[in-house]
């Protein structure tokens, strides 16, 4: 520890490790010269993964690493390093397969034990500070891995290297098939359909995650003449329901916690995170352009609300990364929960009656910390509260909304948990693209020009993985940026050139996808590594040399699927044949295993439906009103494979539609142009004749 009471983590700029620089275990960033510390003093490396918005990393943190005992045993025995899973997804993604490969399981806080060189021995992820629930304490686990290294080095350095070959084992598959088609897509959408729970929504059982890939894929099956629509239609949007009813729902101010504990959806683990909220943004879009359903278009909206009041830098653009589940480790989500006492005194009698029913506010709630605290869900109908509290149903809706205005302005007077202010590459990405799919979809020009801002502020920072740090962060060398940064942005970018027409942004998606290829393609064997080849006379740290080519959506979607999906997408626009090439490479590299993932795999289905599915581009061209109605009606319905490009006037144009578009007869107000491959058909003038050829 330095003079000031801090390790080495005071000058991070990790807001997650920025809260443990006070801690008296001596703390070293990832970097060189905590293994060359390592190495020279012959220690063996522990290895703390966690996360700013992670319960039982704090949990851990509080338990372990502030307990002055226990930390001076960590610094005898070894050099300690503590990461930050969202600035550090390539180190995370490594360890946790270690982890797997040790334990089974993974998950946050990880905690490692490697050698000096960075290989992991053993791994697991929380340790209490006594012997407790079939765990061994964490001081056991220290003096047992720090005595196995000095007495049985041999033994440590062999397990070392078998966990190393089952870390490069990981998601490095061996599975290739050529021409995978339709038949491996509907593999994927059976996969889903088979778990699918029809009585609470959702896929499998507790805990339950959302499964956004899988939801996307099934609204797009849902959509075509297909045996399966009417099924794939149903179990969406039932997931939908059901999730947007939940209490992993936050029915006050907008948003979804990350999962929920239990299979009905009523529990959630409380934190929300900036990648399942773009995404499930996208789910709520897609369905109410698939069907119409104002409850999605509801739901869609209230997130956008909540994004945009908590989630986001409205001054210089930006997605904020997360929101903590709790605000102190003595709170399990009572910023968000409510006891009947508590509701009843923000609330009038009146109020109450339609507000207890509705959102099942009982007496004896949800919570196993405290049996009085209740999880706002929706259990009945407002229609059915109504009738019991002999009201009209318009009556019962003032009282509802009122109810929930005066819960939310005193909810917001309690200790609020933090946000992470971080600005990820990816993350933000991400949700631009939501926003854009939902300011065209709902008509909210406002989220369409923040996402412009939002992307012009990321395509000026470069492509590192960290676009800005929040609060207090220093100055220091740049994450570099990994597939997942490039082929989220390169997404984002086609999108925002889909809603302007600004060749600038479909000039930076192919700058960007060129880049991709470049530095993450695999020449021999296709597919793409998630990291950068290291440099002549570089080498990576630890685990890093290992290769990976992320598949799963786990849960964001798989790094290879997105990457596909953007060459398929740029292939289509400028005809290039070497792009759409790369993209079947890449596909067939998994072909042969991925139906044994399963819904785990569906952005490749959506992928592969990309390569498979002729395009079909709808270019609106028009600046007033009657170019909006027909860019609306062209909206209407989502399908993989179709894209509506809106153009105030035909100026240039990507190769595919440049050799179609100019040569469209004159017309003398707005219209459309239906176009695929390099075809386009006559335009129209009107949605009545756009909706009879779509």
């Amino acid at each position: 520890m330095s003079e000031s009471g801090k390790n080495g983590l005071a000058g991070a700029r990790s807001a997650y490790l920025r809260t443990a620089m006070h801690q008296p275990v001596d703390w070293n960033e990832w970097g060189p010269e905590a293994f060359a510390k390592a190495q020279s003093e012959d220690k063996p490396m522990l290895l703390d993964i966690g996360a700013v918005w992670c319960h039982w990393c704090h949990v851990m943190d509080r338990e372990s690493y502030e307990n002055a005992e226990t930390a001076e045993i960590i610094n005898k025995l070894f050099v300690p390093v503590k990461v930050d899973r969202d600035e550090r997804p390539d180190v995370d993604s490594r360890y946790q397969a270690a982890a797997a490969a040790v334990s089974g399981q993974g998950g946050w806080p990880l905690t490692a034990f490697l050698t000096p060189e960075g290989k992991p021995y053993f791994a697991g992820t929380y340790f209490p500070p006594v012997d407790a629930h079939g765990r061994p304490s964490f001081r056991r686990v220290l003096f047992t891995m720090a005595e196995a290294f000095q007495k049985q080095r041999g033994d440590v350095l062999d397990s070392a290297e078998s966990v190393m070959a089952a870390i490069k084992e990981n998601e490095s598959f061996d599975g290739s098939a050529k021409d995978p088609g339709e038949a491996l897509v509907g593999k994927i959408i059976d996969a889903a359909l088979k778990q699918f729970d029809p009585r609470n929504g959702g896929f499998g059982s507790q805990p339950k995650f959302p499964n956004s890939g899988a939801l996307d894929l099934l609204l797009d099956e849902a959509g075509r003449t297909s045996t399966q629509s009417k099924r794939c239609l149903q179990a969406a949007m039932f997931t939908l329901e059901k999730m947007a009813k939940g209490g992993v729902y936050d029915h006050l101010a907008g948003g979804f916690h990350r999962y929920s504990v239990d299979e009905r959806w009523v529990v959630p683990h409380f934190e929300k995170m900036s990648y399942d909220n773009s995404e499930l943004l996208k789910n709520y879009v897609h369905a109410y352009q698939t069907t119409g359903a104002a409850e999605c278009a509801r739901v869609a909206r209230e997130m956008i609300a909540w994004i945009d009041e908590s989630m986001s830098d409205r001054e210089l653009g930006g997605f904020y990364a997360s929101q903590d589940a709790d605000y102190s480790l003595d709170d399990d989500g009572d910023y968000f929960t409510w006891t009947r006492a508590e509701a009843a005194a923000v609330v009038t009698a009146e109020e109450l009656a339609i507000a207890e029913p509705y959102f099942d506010i009982g007496p004896i709630g949800d919570m196993h910390h405290n049996f009085e605290k209740n999880t706002l869900h929706i259990e009945v109908t407002l229609p059915e509260v109504a009738k019991a509290a002999a009201i009209s149903l318009p009556q019962a809706f003032s009282l509802l909304q009122s109810a929930k205005a005066k819960l939310a302005a005193v909810r917001k007077l309690r200790p609020t948990p933090r946000i992470d202010k971080t600005i990820y590459t990816s993350w933000n990405a991400m949700m631009v693209s939501a926003y854009l799919a939902g300011g065209r979809a709902l008509g909210d020009t406002r989220a369409v020009a923040f996402a412009l801002k939002t992307l012009d502020r990321l395509l000026a920072a470069g492509l590192g993985h960290v676009a800005a740090y929040g609060d207090g962060a220093g100055e220091g060398e740049p994450v570099a940026g990994v597939l997942e940064d490039y082929v989220f942005t390169g997404h984002a970018a086609l999108d925002a050139w889909e809603s302007t027409g600004e060749m600038r942004y479909f000039d930076a998606a192919l700058e960007i996808g060129l880049a991709a290829v470049a530095k993450f393609y695999d020449d021999a064997k296709g597919g793409f590594f998630d990291t950068e080849a290291a440099a002549a006379g570089e080498a990576h740290l630890g685990a890093l040399g290992t290769k990976r080519k992320p598949l799963q959506d786990s849960p964001s979607p798989g790094g290879n699927a997105v990457a596909t999906a953007l060459l398929v997408r740029l292939s289509e626009l400028t005809g290039d044949d070497e792009l759409r090439a790369k993209a079947k490479a890449t596909l067939e590299c998994f072909a042969g295993v991925v139906e044994h993932f399963g819904l785990h795999c569906a952005s490749y289905g959506l992928a592969l439906r990309r390569l498979a599915t002729p395009p079909v581009q709808v270019v609106v061209v028009g600046a007033d009103d009657a170019a909006d109605e027909i860019e609306n009606a062209a909206l209407k319905g989502y399908a993989v494979n179709r894209s509506v490009v809106r153009l105030r006037q035909i100026g240039e144009l990507p190769a595919s539609l440049a050799q179609t578009i100019p040569n469209v007869p004159p017309q003398p107000g707005s219209f459309a142009v239906v176009c695929s491959g390099f075809s386009c058909q006559q335009p129209v003038a009107s949605v009545e004749e756009l909706v009879a050829i779509l």
